[in-house]
């Protein structure tokens, strides 16, 4: 079996074969039609959401039909109480006044129907962490690779593989040095079968991309 199978809701056992019931495959508890999540990422919550019920956790004011969409890569890995605050939570912004009269009476959407209906999608990239609290701001693109940090504030464009903290996050370092980011991204290993992916974890857990180039299907 591939390791761990995607189509399982709680990808993680214990020793004795129970489940680990605080983690979650992010895709099997999420049925939102504004949300694109891929295999193998998952969260791990201290109150993970049941079946169906994950996109209010993570996405909490992303309503169906919304203009934007919140897009997450394979082998994503989210830890508790990260948020991905989607462009429907911003106020109207270009006027006199922010207050959101048309959230009230919806005969005065059309005063803000240019600002209300192009927003920016919310990009996450494959092989991404985010850590526990971060919050992920209205329309950012965050890079495949990419760490964010506990409780960081992420807004803009996140490069691949870089290391963002703080609020504003700001890059801290990157994780490889340039000719190694274009290996990886040329392997693209997230895009491989299962299969593949299983044999490749000891070059994965390790530093040295010709290894992996050495096991790519």
């Amino acid at each position: 079996m591939p390791f761990p199978a995607p189509e399982l809701v709680h990808p993680m056992q214990f020793p004795d074969g129970s489940d680990n019931p605080q983690m979650v495959h992010l895709n099997r508890v999420i049925a939102h039609p504004n949300i694109e999540i891929g295999d193998f990422t998952y969260l791990n919550d201290f109150d993970p959401p049941p079946d169906g019920n994950g996109a209010a956790r993570i996405a909490p004011y992303l309503d169906p039909g919304a203009p934007e969409r919140l897009r997450i890569g394979r082998y994503g890995q989210i830890a508790h109480g990260a948020r991905y605050i989607t462009a429907s939570a911003n106020h109207p912004m270009r006027g006199l006044s922010t207050y959101p009269f048309a959230v009230f009476d919806h005969a005065m959407f059309a005063a803000y129907r240019d600002e209300l209906t192009v927003l920016p999608d919310t990009v996450v990239g494959h092989d991404v962490w985010i850590g526990h609290g971060a919050l992920v701001l209205p329309g950012a693109r965050i890079g495949h690779g990419a760490i964010i940090g506990a409780g960081a504030v992420v807004a803009g464009t996140v490069a691949d593989y870089a290391v963002v903290a703080g609020n504003p996050a700001r890059v801290i370092r990157m994780r490889f040095a340039p000719d190694v980011v274009a290996a990886l991204l040329d392997l693209a290993w997230w895009d491989w079968r299962p299969e593949a992916v299983r044999a490749a974890i000891p070059a994965l857990a390790g530093a040295d991309p010709d290894r992996l180039r050495a096991l790519a299907p």
